[in-house]
């Protein structure tokens, strides 16, 4: 009867260094990748900025309204005021003008010292529009968007940011737009900040990676606000002779989200733990056009603007 072979042991050596290392690689992804545990924003304060109407004023609306404190911004004094007069839970507000630095950096530090308990988000949702071709384009029409849709977000994440890491959770929700995932004609300097912000956002999160603190982007389709009416046009970009009031209320027609809707499908997209949030189902048709067709979008969606258009007027 043959007496069985001792195991080679420099292969059993090789074989538990291998598991080690397997075991030790799992260890590490699911460190990685976890997710810490999360919290409803409802009855937890936030910051928002651009508070004084739309998405802003729906916002600290809907979360007043579930038991959270709210610091609310906006460089509209007397909107902001309005919106603050119809909440009924504790309120911070403050004159900001989100295109400075130094003057969010002084925002955080106040808002540092009112809250009454860590700070749950940061929605740096403040905007505005342009409509141009980029042959007629302004450059100081651009240059004005840039500041406040753009670096607007930079200087609120900067400034709020040291406040989530110190406390260890939180999120910065950063508002981009479909415009961040397809760019669009007559609306250049919008796509280039939105996409901009999304890239920041993005970026951000990366580096967040493995903490409590989140950074997230939201991508609103058409919504019924302002925005339009108080955008900077100086000419119709397809030189049909219409006003800017004309193109904001084709624009109003066209709308499929109200600022009340899009405030819960972002409450909601938070509490789930969602990186990106789409809010409205033109915002679904974009990001499949921006995944399915990159380069020939355009033609579809013309497609479905016109049959759009057609139907608000009918």
């Amino acid at each position: 009867m043959s007496r069985p072979r001792s195991a080679d042991p420099t292969e059993s050596r090789r074989k538990r260094s291998a598991a080690d290392s397997r075991e030790a690689t799992v260890s590490a992804v699911t460190a990685v990748g976890s997710a810490p545990k999360r919290r409803s924003l409802s009855g937890r304060p936030v910051v928002i900025t651009g508070a004084a109407s739309g998405i802003g004023r729906a916002l600290a609306t809907r979360l007043s309204r579930l038991g959270s404190p709210v610091a609310l911004a906006d460089v509209d004094e007397d909107g902001l005021k309005a919106a603050a007069a119809a909440l009924s839970g504790r309120v911070l507000t403050r004159v900001l003008d989100v295109r400075d630095a130094e003057d969010q950096l002084r925002f955080a530090a106040e808002v540092r010292e009112w809250l009454p308990a860590p700070l749950a988000a940061v929605f740096n949702n403040a905007g505005v529009a342009v409509t141009s071709t980029v042959l007629d384009a302004v450059p100081e029409d651009d240059d004005w968007l840039h500041d406040i849709n753009f670096r607007g977000v930079v200087h609120g994440t900067r400034a709020f940011l040291p406040v989530l890491v110190a406390q260890g959770e939180g999120a910065i929700v950063n508002t981009s737009s479909v415009f961040g995932l397809l760019g669009m004609p007559y609306q250049s300097a919008y796509c280039a900040a939105k996409f901009a912000v999304r890239g920041f956002t993005e970026s951000l999160r990366q580096e967040l990676r493995g903490t409590a603190v989140r950074a997230i982007t939201v991508h609103p389709g058409g919504i019924t606000t302002n925005i339009a009416r108080n955008a900077r046009m100086r000419r119709d970009p397809e030189g049909l002779g219409r006003t800017k009031e004309q193109l904001a209320a084709q624009f109003e027609a066209m709308t499929m989200t109200s600022p009340d809707k899009a405030a819960a499908v972002i409450h909601a997209g938070v509490d789930r733990g969602k990186a990106r949030i789409l809010v409205g189902p033109d915002a679904y048709l974009f990001d499949a056009l921006a995944r399915v067709t990159p380069t020939h979008y355009n033609a579809v969606l013309t497609r479905v603007l016109r049959r759009r258009r057609t139907e608000a007027v009918t």
